[in-house]
């Protein structure tokens, strides 16, 4: 059963910010700046000042001329709950974007059979498509389907079973963090041998279109994937396959950074979570299959025509970034220091300046944001592997997750449990979760007084 919340509303607000934009290199990290910094507009000008429920869901105020119509048809459409008539199917997971994207928020892994499912496998065999992408899995294609409609097998369940292991301290305090198997119940035809699995839990979509305006050259720039500086940090960008342009372009979307561009992205999810084909993806996710039939590709109309596909996707490029809270206490800035000392900042980037992108909306275009990333794959060390390459991201890596808007996780969707699978419980657990290039910071952190350590933590639920 898919659960939906109700969501808010609220006129647009004009709101005039100056932003400088500097250029930035990879060793250009935040210091503890003073309060009353833009550190607090984490959007910029497209920052909102909400800490309750719709803090995920309301639109920049620095929205202008159609600009607003056109959030609210996309709001509309991101909403809208397809049916078969539609088009749902005949795979899927959900039949809307909300039911993954809760209140435009983190969706969270199901624990029982009966939980709303907010999260997809990908699957892939050993090698690479024509475009150097993951290699489909016969039958099954990239990502498995765990619904259908009537007359149709789902292609399986997900199954997650976790260990708990006890992690101890240097001031003796006891953390579990549980380790997750993942694998495929009951699918409708045998998988075959040495399929690659990796489950993505749905990342909140606020602020995504300041992260597309932000220059390749900026992101590029961060780089170093030799490590050449010798600081153990050798972010590195992914080059993806862009459908409409057909040709490769540089990843920034999604957990292994595997889509270019957010129109991609869009038209991904509809196509892979609802089974709704677009122009960029004509096929259904059945394609192939005996129990779907052999439609000749291109032979129907798209389920979703391009006006609605631009609508959803204006709606995620201008939804607005919650402001941070609380940064003139002594305990958050302390931890803000903690945060830069323990060189999570190397990865975890606090400020990026965007840029005028042709085809974007004007309006994310000459901010400076506080996003926390850098748009790069870093290796996370084995124990986050999932051993599955996507395009250049090999099995150890992940892109930077941002950061802002962190602290509202439980306001918002109602749970606090992070990473790609959603393993951790807890920014405790997600921290002690950071292994490879992360490591030196993770134990940076381990290392900390009790006293500290809730500095920090203060310092990340103030995002």
């Amino acid at each position: 059963m898919t659960v939906s919340f109700p969501r808010l509303r609220v006129g647009l607000l004009t709101l005039v910010v100056v932003a400088a934009v500097a250029a930035c290199s990879k060793n250009e990290v935040d210091t503890v700046e003073p309060v009353g910094t833009d550190d607090v507009n984490a959007g910029g000008a497209a920052t909102v000042f909400s800490a309750g429920s719709n803090a995920y869901s309301l639109p920049a105020p620095n929205l202008r001329g159609g600009s607003g119509a056109q959030h609210l048809l996309g709001d509309a459409a991101f909403e809208r709950r397809f049916v078969t008539a539609d088009g749902l199917g005949p795979l899927f997971i959900n039949a809307n974007c909300t039911a993954c994207h809760v209140r435009d928020g983190r969706g969270t892994a199901p624990l029982t059979a009966t939980d709303p499912v907010q999260m997809l496998f990908r699957l892939s065999l050993t090698g690479q498509d024509a475009h150097g992408g993951p290699r489909p899995v016969p039958g099954f294609g990239d990502q498995l389907q765990n619904r259908a409609i009537v007359g149709t097998n789902p292609e399986g369940q997900l199954s997650i079973h976790y260990v708990e292991q006890l992690r101890t301290l240097i001031d003796g305090t006891s953390v579990s963090l549980r380790k997750p198997t993942y694998a495929v119940d009951a699918p409708y035809s045998p998988l075959p041998a040495g399929v690659l699995l990796s489950p993505r839990v749905a990342p909140p979509v606020f602020g995504l279109g300041l992260l597309e305006a932000v220059s390749e050259a900026n992101i590029v720039a961060r780089a170093d994937e030799n490590d050449a500086d010798g600081d153990g940090i050798s972010g590195r960008p992914n080059y993806v396959w862009d459908v409409a342009a057909q040709a490769p372009r540089l990843g920034r979307f999604g957990w292994k950074a595997n889509q270019p561009s957010l129109r991609q992205q869009t038209a991904a999810a509809y196509n892979g979570d609802m089974g709704i084909t677009t122009s960029l993806f004509p096929l259904e996710p059945a394609a192939g299959q005996s129990q779907a039939g052999n439609q000749p590709p291109g032979s129907a109309p798209a389920d979703l025509a391009d006006t609605e596909l631009a609508n959803t996707t204006f709606y995620v490029q201008t939804l607005g970034v919650p402001a941070r809270r609380d940064v003139k206490t002594d305990q958050v800035k302390a931890g803000k220091a903690l945060f830069v000392g323990a060189k999570c900042a190397s990865c975890h980037v606090p400020r990026l300046a965007t840029g005028a992108i042709a085809g974007l909306p004007a309006e994310m275009a000459g901010q400076t944001i506080y996003p926390y990333t850098d748009l790069l794959l870093h290796d996370m060390g084995p124990g986050l592997a999932d051993n599955r390459p996507d395009f250049r991201a090999s099995g150890n890596e992940w892109r930077t997750p941002p950061l802002w808007g962190i602290g509202l996780s439980e306001v918002v969707n109602g749970h606090s449990t992070f990473m790609h699978d959603g393993r951790a419980r807890s920014l405790t657990e997600a921290i002690l979760w950071h292994g490879g290039e992360a490591q030196a910071s993770a134990d940076a952190v381990g290392r900390m007084s009790a006293a500290d350590r809730a500095k920090l933590l203060a310092f990340l639920q103030s995002l």
